[in-house]
């Protein structure tokens, strides 16, 4: 009786919050978009297709469905959270795959990275015709501009240059009112990042890279530069990921689901601190 009663609690909650939907559009808003998580402790594919469904009644112009992060050892509020309650690896691929299969099926277009958006969205539209960017915040219609964030823990771009604002609600006005910035670090980007941003950014929005045009564009030797990382990529090509020839990186469609593990091979500082972008 307790959990058909949860469950009807949760359906009502979800249709309040379906409403706001509704509002936004009288209001005059012409693009909606609702972010999902996947991979909540307890969460099965059989629920996250009836959310998935719940969404859809309401259709929005896109849909972010991202991948839940179990970091206890970060967020205190998490360790109350038993981790065998949290699905696995496997289960979380399963659930993102049936969630791009059904949302496809129903005229979203998936644009990459967990995003989704209905055909005649600027997203959509700008993926067709080769113009989609991305940055630190996720897809875009428009080239990189200058972000200046703005309150506790905030993230801000300017130039080559990234900041982050103190972690401290106290700090932070402390040094607002005292006339100071609140920033608690930063960090400038050197000419092998800009290189590496540009790389994992065509991966992201087109699942290909042109290599003779970078190199053209930079004036430098891939093979070279990249022999570490192209002994990933041959990994993943056996895998079935991906088909690279040398002239042409080429992300397929099972590698689709996996483009931030692709990407991965080519981020400098993960691959510093021993990590491997192969997995």
């Amino acid at each position: 009786v307790m959990e058909v009663s949860t469950n009807i609690s949760e359906v009502k909650r979800l249709q309040r919050e379906l409403a706001l939907v509704g509002a936004a559009r009288e209001a005059g808003f012409n693009s909606v978009s609702i972010d999902l998580i996947y991979g909540l402790p307890l969460q099965t594919a059989k629920s996250f297709e009836k959310t998935i469904d719940t969404i859809l009644s309401v259709r929005p112009d896109r849909l972010s469905v991202y991948n839940y992060a179990h970091l206890p050892q970060l967020f205190a509020a998490q360790r109350m959270i038993k981790t065998e309650q949290v699905p696995p690896p496997e289960v979380r691929l399963q659930l993102m795959d049936s969630t791009i299969s059904k949302l496809t099926a129903a005229g979203y277009v998936y644009i990459g990275m967990d995003h989704f958006a209905l055909p005649d969205d600027e997203l959509s539209l700008a993926m067709k015709d080769g113009t989609l960017q991305r940055n630190f915040q996720g897809y875009s219609t428009c080239r990189e501009t200058d972000l200046i964030g703005i309150g506790v823990t905030a993230i801000g771009k300017v130039c080559d240059n990234y900041t982050q604002n103190v972690r401290d609600l106290e700090e932070y006005y402390q040094r607002i009112d005292s006339g100071q910035f609140a920033l608690e670090r930063g960090v400038e980007l050197e000419p092998d990042d800009l290189l590496r941003n540009e790389i994992i950014t065509q991966l992201m929005c087109h699942f290909s890279l042109d290599i003779e045009a970078l190199e053209s564009s930079w004036k430098f030797d891939f093979s070279a530069h990249f022999r570490p990382e192209i002994e990933d990529l041959a990994l993943m090509q056996k895998d079935g990921l991906l088909q690279f020839d040398g002239k042409r990186l080429q992300i397929l469609p099972a590698g689709r689901l996996l483009v931030r593990n692709i990407c991965m091979v080519f981020d400098r500082y993960l691959r510093d601190r021993g990590g491997s972008g192969g997995g």
